[in-house]
């Protein structure tokens, strides 16, 4: 036959019981606190920036097409110098490891005539610098061919895109003048801008 507890046993279980779980929440409490406090005084996370990086190991000559790149943290400041931020459909001009960065130093230049189909891409020397510097790459202009003994001029080449207006360097024993000019000119317009360059006075307009 069980026995019957006394009502005083059963208020010393459940005092046990009350104490036990009262120490099992302080624990658990004081466990929550600590972490609390570890956070607060833990450093924050340096800080990072997003650098393209490949994702497999590319060939020189690789066109570069999305699944070729991903972004990657990197400290802040530790970042190569010429970090591209986009290298999709561009060529790369020498092998890369899975995981390198891509830099400028990695990717081919793009061309001059990119965008100009069918055209030639012609250094045109202009006499009035002048008149150059007034240009800026992706202008169009007419060219323009002046016989300063017949005082005529003769348009030899249209609406062409100004592709590049490169640096001059100074050669004075040369006696050369003016600012130098690339063009992207139709094929048949090569010949007869080329001899008017070494024959008249060039000029430039500007067209639409």
């Amino acid at each position: 036959m069980p026995s019957v507890r006394s009502p005083a046993a059963r208020v010393r279980d459940l005092r046990r019981r009350v104490l036990a779980h009262r120490r099992l929440l302080a624990f658990g409490c004081a466990a929550a606190a600590a972490a609390a406090a570890v956070t607060a005084t833990a450093p924050p996370p340096a800080p990072s920036e997003r650098v393209l990086v490949a994702t497999r190991d590319l060939s020189s000559g690789t066109v570069l097409a999305p699944g070729d790149l991903t972004r990657a943290a990197w400290p802040a400041g530790a970042a190569p110098d010429g970090a591209v931020r986009l290298a999709v459909g561009r060529t790369l001009a020498a092998p890369v490891r899975r995981g390198e960065p891509l830099t400028d130093f990695r990717l081919t230049a793009p061309g001059l005539l990119q965008g100009y189909p069918g055209l030639v891409a012609l250094p045109v020397r202009v006499p009035d610098p002048a008149v150059v510097a007034l240009l800026r790459v992706g202008d169009r202009v007419d060219l323009l061919a002046a016989d300063p003994e017949t005082a005529t001029a003769e348009v030899v080449a249209r609406s062409a895109p100004v592709l590049a207006l490169p640096s001059e360097v100074e050669s004075p024993a040369q006696g050369v003048a003016g600012r130098l000019v690339v063009l992207g000119v139709e094929p048949d317009e090569v010949a007869p801008v080329s001899v008017a360059a070494v024959r008249d006075f060039i000029t430039l307009t500007f067209s639409g």
